[in-house]
């Protein structure tokens, strides 16, 4: 009888095992587990790993024997911490006062049509593309206006004027940085065509409406530096016709060149050393300067006879220019001219050879050995 009782025992207890579900370490639970082993076996038996090198893996080499009892740990969701400690109310910003009976029906009925177009909105990104070019506000349209290049431009000296980089404003016009301008071309630039002209005169004719401040904001400048370049007082009333006088960058940097130049020259009348030839002219270029004289191998056939047919002999103090200096700078048949330098004045009555820029030849008469002594020199013209 007890064989029977022993092996029915055994049986039952070998099946309540097999039915039974294993306890799983903490580190790989899963969403169905409740309870899970927080000591894990390979934690709780090894003590010691090393690496071995020629079978490439870890072998345990002291081991710990097994605690006789384990804890266990109960698995808690977050769904179930969150019902138990979190309360959840509804936000204040939501609850505003009732909405009034009279406009009521209005507002719900906006805020329906709202909802149904975010809605298809969603679904169709067509309809979402268009929905939001039509709420996006509209952006300000840039007035474009004309300068017209006059003579000495260059990209340089209009970009520095209007307050751009020579890259932006050849961009801007389709040009390359070191392109050259012709008189009378039209450059586009992103200003109203009356402040395009009032930047060129350095003048602005007073409007209707028209303030000190706006004035000063409309050509982005100091109200304080306007005022005091225009000699007037901060609360005067100006009145339409008036014409103000703008303190513009390249304005100033002109004014201040300008006062310099006149206490230099006043310090050098004071000392005595007044150089002439700074007193004489208008303009001023540096320019590579050779000589020749009026033999065959340097002219042509007729040596004594000039460009314009004009006659020349040896103690003439006159110079042949290069064609750019005919047609850029200025000069014409007959024109006076100061050299760094060299005493006296010259003038133009010859040209040279088209292929020349910046240059000029002085006539040396028929000493050849004087012309190769004077070789090739850069020299300052005044005109």
């Amino acid at each position: 009888m007890s064989r029977v009782y022993f092996a029915f025992l055994f049986s039952y207890l070998l099946m309540q095992t097999a039915v039974a579900k294993p306890i799983i370490d903490c580190r790989v639970v899963i969403k169905d587990i409740t309870e899970c082993n927080p000591y894990g076996s390979k934690l709780l038996q090894t003590k010691e790993i090393i690496y071995d090198l020629d079978r490439k893996k870890l072998i345990r080499v002291k081991t710990l024997p097994v605690p006789e009892e384990k804890r266990f740990m109960r698995v808690v969701s977050v769904q179930e911490m969150a019902d138990k400690y979190v309360t959840i109310e509804d936000s204040m910003r939501f609850k505003g006062s009732e909405i009034s009976p009279i406009k009521s029906t209005g507002v719900i009925e906006d805020l329906d049509q709202k909802t149904k177009e975010l809605e298809v909105c969603k679904v169709d990104p067509a309809i979402q593309q268009e929905v939001l070019e039509k709420t996006a506000p509209e952006k300000p349209q840039i007035k474009y206006g004309q300068y017209i290049v006059v003579r000495g431009d260059a990209l340089s000296k209009i970009a520095r004027k209007f307050g751009f980089k020579t890259k932006e404003l050849a961009k801007m016009n389709g040009l390359k940085k070191n392109a050259m301008l012709r008189v009378g071309q039209k450059l586009k630039l992103p200003f109203e065509q009356k402040v395009i002209d009032a930047m060129v005169a350095a003048e602005y004719k007073v409007e209707e409406g028209d303030t000190l401040i706006s004035i000063a904001k409309m050509f982005n400048l100091d109200p304080k530096i306007l005022v005091k370049f225009n000699d007037i007082k901060s609360n005067t009333v100006i009145r339409p016709g008036k014409v103000i006088k703008l303190p513009l960058p390249y304005v100033l940097a002109q004014k201040k060149k300008e006062e310099a130049r006149k206490k230099r020259r006043s310090a050098e009348r004071k000392s005595g050393k007044v150089d002439l030839v700074r007193e004489f002219g208008k303009r001023k270029l540096r320019v590579t300067a050779t000589a020749y004289t009026s033999h065959a191998a340097q002219t042509d056939k007729t040596p004594f006879l000039a460009a314009w047919n004009n006659r020349i002999r040896p103690g003439m103090k006159i110079i042949a220019v290069s064609r750019d200096m005919l047609t850029r700078y200025g000069m014409r048949n007959g024109t006076k001219v100061r050299i760094a330098g060299l005493p006296g004045y010259y003038r133009v009555r010859d040209k040279m050879n088209k292929r020349y820029r910046k240059r000029i030849d002085i006539y040396m008469g028929m000493d050849r050995r004087k012309a190769l002594r004077w070789g090739r020199r850069s020299v300052v013209i005044y005109w």
